[in-house]
């Protein structure tokens, strides 16, 4: 295995994060087969995941789901912080977009 990391290129990242998911499948000791019937997703879809491919979304979902790692999306996609500040200037608002102006990249 091997760490993610920000210089880490798209194919890297697919097919580390397929090797990690197999491992976890294979230390659950479960066959494709038994997970897609699990998930409701094809043995080809999770296949293809293993094996450094982009799948969907919502497939993804499934799988996580049925290896009982959906929680992992909270560290994955943290909620955002919102600051004392920003509280005041919104006053409750939710903000729906972002502006044009103070982009840093």
């Amino acid at each position: 295995m091997k760490a993610i990391v920000a210089t880490s290129r798209t194919p890297e990242v697919l097919r580390e994060m397929g090797a990690r998911l197999k491992a976890l499948r294979l230390q659950q000791n479960r066959r494709v087969s038994d997970l897609a019937a699990d998930s409701g997703v094809s043995p080809r879809t999770i296949s293809r995941l293993e094996a450094g491919h982009s799948i969907g979304t919502e497939n993804l979902v499934q799988i996580m789901r049925a290896l009982g790692r959906l929680q992992a999306f909270d560290a994955f996609i943290p909620m955002p912080e919102v600051s004392p500040y920003d509280v005041e200037r919104l006053r409750g608002k939710i903000r729906r977009r972002a502006s044009r102006r103070g982009r840093d990249w």
